[in-house]
């Protein structure tokens, strides 16, 4: 049977089983046993026993349960509220006003939670209602928080970087600080906007009754020093090269806790909660982790990927052509699937052609996040969408609607670093340099 044939009766046994509710990683071991049962000699029994054991005992991906529970304390701490406080007397002027607090706001959050769906969530009980009874338009008030909030994907410390880098055997923390300046960069697009938006249309943007001496805006940010320590501690601690990812993962949960705690705002109760929702979401990605594992070592015996990669060798595609291609199918695929189920998914295939044609890892994994980042605001499968419809009642497709300007500006953003691959190398080369 021809490569081709293989390919698509197990894309469409893939199709199928999603299709019909099954979980993402049993979908995905059943799609690795049938290519070992019906397309190689492997024995599929030893297989599957070595593969799940062999990596469900990984020390890297040790980080990821533990940032998930960070962002779970501080989603449910006082925190983000003294976040909001300390950020609105300084953007009570700038072009845009407080819908900046959205953008900025987004960004300070994701670097200490790690998720794209904790900060829309975090962020938006805080910025929704206040935005809302000052008279803010809906549609930036939503567009600027889903939008924003997919920032959580990208700025580390990043689930995602942490699940790709475990995935493709990749530095996590070289991903990490190549995700600074792309981080950056998107903030900057967003904020952007918003400030053209409000400069094209002043209507749009209500009038400031509150006014901050220079005096009240230092004494408002002193509720951002618990958020720059818990910051500085984790993600200092790695760019230091004090501490591991992982290190630095359990570091962020004791600082976290403990400034939580002091807040006067978090119970034995609200930890319990942490610890159960963090569990979970732990359990899920740990899961799909290993049925993506499974796959992967499935199609290395059944020859797949090596024969795609010589495939797409032999187009004598151009890198741009790769690039487009791929960014068109992770565009539908996100479209279907969350971001994490997108990356497990499709690494095992598609790095062998990434690295057939000299592309860097490091960059294809900020790369491939920044293309995830718009399947948060996609529908149907659009998570943003569904925790922002959670706080808000508003019709998913009203959302995505909103959310669409920041959906091409993330397009913009990965034309950019097409264009300038320095901004995702820059600070890894200078790091190891």
């Amino acid at each position: 049977m021809s490569d081709p044939v293989i390919a698509l009766s197990l894309l469409t046994l893939l199709i199928a089983l999603l299709a019909c509710g099954i979980w993402v990683a049993v979908s995905l071991s059943i799609v690795g046993l049938a290519g070992l049962v019906f397309f190689s000699n492997a024995p599929s029994g030893l297989i599957i026993a070595s593969t799940f054991w062999g990596h469900s005992h990984s020390w890297a991906l040790t980080a990821l349960p533990l940032f998930i529970l960070m962002g779970e304390i501080l989603l449910r701490s006082r925190l983000s509220d003294d976040m909001f406080n300390g950020l609105a007397p300084w953007l009570a002027r700038a072009p845009g006003r407080l819908l900046h607090v959205n953008v900025f706001g987004c960004a300070i959050f994701a670097a200490v939670s790690g998720s794209s769906a904790a900060t829309a969530a975090t962020i938006g009980r805080m910025s929704v209602p206040e935005l809302t009874k000052r008279g803010y338009p809906e549609s930036l008030i939503i567009g600027t928080l889903a939008g924003s909030a997919t920032l959580g994907l990208l700025i580390p410390p990043s689930i995602i970087l942490i699940v790709y880098g475990v995935a493709t055997e990749q530095s996590i923390a070289r991903l990490f600080i190549a995700a600074i300046l792309p981080g950056i960069m998107l903030m900057s697009l967003f904020a952007g906007y918003v400030a053209f938006r409000a400069w094209t249309n002043p209507g749009l943007i209500p009038a400031m009754n509150e006014s901050y001496s220079f005096r009240e805006k230092i004494m408002a940010s002193r509720r951002l020093i618990p958020v720059a320590l818990l910051i500085g501690g984790v993600i200092g601690s790695i760019y230091g090269g004090l501490a591991s990812p992982t290190d630095a993962a359990a570091l962020g949960v004791v600082l976290a806790t403990l400034l939580a705690w002091l807040s006067g705002s978090f119970t034995w109760a609200l930890f319990g909660q942490a610890v159960m929702s963090a569990t979970r979401t732990s359990c899920m990605i740990a899961l799909i982790l290993l049925g993506a594992a499974f796959l992967s070592v499935s199609m290395g015996f059944t020859g797949l990927p090596r024969n795609l990669a010589a495939w797409i060798s032999d187009m004598n595609l151009s890198v741009t052509a790769l690039l487009v291609a791929l960014t068109i199918f992770f565009i539908i695929l996100g479209c279907f699937l969350d971001g994490i189920s997108v990356i497990v998914l499709t690494t095992s295939i598609i790095m062998p052609m990434v690295t057939a044609v000299g592309i860097d890892p490091i960059w294809f994994g900020i790369y491939l996040v920044i293309v995830v980042e718009m399947s948060q605001i996609t529908p149907p499968v659009g998570f943003n969408l569904f925790v922002i419809q959670g706080l808000t009642g508003i019709d998913i497709f009203r959302i995505a609607k909103a959310a669409f300007p920041f959906f091409l500006l993330l397009l913009l953003g990965v034309l950019l670093i097409s264009v300038f691959p320095q901004i995702v190398t820059f600070l890894p080369e200078l790091m190891t340099g």
